[in-house]
């Protein structure tokens, strides 16, 4: 056998590939070429496994589904559990431990939880059943639609899901929308209150710059607490106003806000104070900084503690600022829960006040231009 023939070749054509992937003028990079087989193969293994994921979460929806209506028709409750309990067995001696009497009733409680089969199909794509097993215990579908969301969106795994939820995101989210009127320039969805900057292990008796630091040295732990979308502009930003230069503590964008977001680290509480020098960092990003297709900058002043009466009375959502706590040590599970579900309470004792006194202007109103009737005149 010849020498040629010996080395394996290959054609340009049979192996629809340029020189510079995989060959070395006729012959095969054989390396290469098991690396990009292999990629291939990968490649398609990952897709089926989500395939395949996927059409499992959407079997269990369909089993739950249908078990539900069954059940709905039986009419009796106690009848009900018996037909799942002995549907369960049935269903595990031919299929296996996926349809023990535990995991029925969650695909029952999924399908009862997740109506809108067309909110299922996009979830199947993006989370496993794990994942869906995490959300089956919260109490509400906002909550539930704002943590599938979120997994899906920042692509979590059931681990960091887990953590999220016990970290009480959602609830802080709602804490921090409720201090926004409907004139707010700052958008809903965008921040929590109070932020949980435990992950940076700040030591006791830290500065502002040790804050900073702190934050700038672990950036990505940072983003994960502070929300989807955050990208690192600079730090220690310098602004020039007549000859005088004021410094904003970090700087970034967010690419779905599509504006800069100013950040300002105060190590006590919030004062008053802090709203113009907020206002005058907007200013000038918004002059100097803002590009094209931007919307305007929106700035957060992060205390360690902050009245938030005083804060609402100041109304600066409208000047496209918020402030928000953080807490750089976590309190134990019962009192950071318990502490979370206050300040949510009392947020929303607030907004309700707020719709009251709304509503009871706009009735006033109405009734001081209401025509006279004839009979009256």
């Amino acid at each position: 056998m010849s020498e040629s023939r010996n080395r394996k070749t290959i054609s340009r054509e049979s192996a629809l590939q340029p020189a510079s992937k995989g060959f070395v003028g006729d012959t095969v990079d054989e390396k290469a070429l098991f690396e990009r087989v292999s990629a291939i193969i990968e490649n398609r293994k990952t897709r089926a496994r989500s395939s395949a994921n996927s059409e499992a979460t959407l079997m269990f929806w369909e089993v739950g589904n249908y078990v539900n209506s069954v059940v709905l028709d039986a009419k009796r409750a106690a009848y009900g559990k018996q037909i799942v309990a002995t549907l369960s067995p049935q269903l595990q001696e031919k299929y296996g431990k996926s349809f023990e009497l535990t995991n029925l009733r969650r695909m029952m409680r999924f399908a009862d939880e997740f109506p809108e089969f067309s909110i299922v199909a996009t979830l199947s794509t993006q989370l496993s059943w794990s994942h869906i097993i995490e959300l089956l215990p919260l109490k509400t579908s906002e909550a539930r639609l704002f943590y599938a969301e979120d997994a899906a969106t920042r692509r979590l795994g059931v681990r960091e899901l887990r953590r999220q939820i016990s970290r009480k995101a959602f609830e802080r989210r709602e804490i921090a929308n409720s201090s926004l009127s409907e004139q707010s320039a700052v958008p809903f969805n965008a921040f929590k209150d109070p932020y949980l900057l435990d992950i940076l292990d700040l030591k006791d008796n830290y500065l502002e710059a040790d804050l900073e630091n702190a934050i700038h040295a672990d950036i990505q732990k940072f983003f994960l607490e502070f929300g989807r979308g955050f990208s690192f502009i600079e730090r220690q930003k310098r602004m020039a106003i007549d000859g005088e230069d004021i410094v904003l503590d970090l700087l970034f964008y967010n690419r779905i806000l599509k504006r800069l977001v100013a950040v300002d680290l105060k190590i006590g509480g919030f004062k008053a104070g802090y709203k113009s020098q907020m206002e005058l960092y907007l200013a000038w990003l918004d002059e100097n900084e803002r590009q094209p297709g931007e919307e305007p900058p929106i700035g957060i002043i992060l205390c360690a503690s902050a009245n938030r009466k005083k804060v609402e009375m100041l109304k600066m959502d409208k000047a496209g600022i918020v402030v928000a706590e953080y807490w750089t040590e976590l309190p134990p599970k019962a009192v950071f829960e318990s502490k979370i579900r206050e300040i949510l309470e009392e947020a929303q004792e607030r907004l309700a006040r707020r719709k009251t006194l709304r509503n009871g202007s706009m009735k006033q109103i109405d009734y001081f231009i209401e025509p006279k009737d004839d009979d009256n005149e």
